[in-house]
């Protein structure tokens, strides 16, 4: 398997994003490149930075009122992650390769389309991942009122989603 490579198709134009995003390609080539018991080190470091990673993601969407199936797919990557963790722990170490072999398959997706639609819609309203501050407030003159009707179509993606 190759190392994951941080290009410019993974930079979304929202520093904080992006640099998060190259911390997990780091912590998942850490992870890739572990033996043996390293591995689960590795792993734990990855599931560490990982959940971290979310929890920023999702602290952002409940506060701008982001459409919550990004939020959905993040919990199904951790909840996979974890598991395949305890099968390693217990021996199958095959499975762990097939992790490091389908993540940056999804990553790449994920980026390109949630991330992507996350980072435009950021920007759309001014949001400042730094002090919460919306400055351009989506308009609340949709149908239902609710800020997820007024997102641009391009920011919410009907894209299937793959297991992790």
């Amino acid at each position: 398997m190759a190392a994951m490579e941080w290009t410019e198709k993974l930079t979304l134009g929202l520093g904080v994003m992006d640099q998060t995003h190259q911390e997990f390609v780091e912590a998942y080539n850490r992870m890739l490149a572990a033996e043996g018991d390293a591995l689960l080190v590795e792993m734990d470091a990855f599931l560490a930075h990982t959940i971290e990673h979310f929890d920023q993601e999702n602290r952002w969407m409940e506060k701008i009122g982001f459409p919550g199936c990004h939020k959905a797919e993040h919990d199904r990557v951790i909840a996979v992650c974890r598991d395949v963790r305890k099968r390693v722990e217990r021996g199958d170490a095959a499975l762990g390769r097939q992790l490091l072999q389908e993540l940056p398959i999804w990553f790449d997706n994920h980026v390109e389309s949630m991330d992507a639609a996350l980072a435009a819609y950021i920007e759309s309203i001014g949001f400042d991942t730094e002090t919460g501050e919306i400055r351009n407030p989506p308009s609340q003159d949709c149908e239902d009122g609710s800020p997820a009707c007024c997102t641009p179509p391009a920011a919410v993606p009907a894209v299937e989603q793959q297991p992790a």
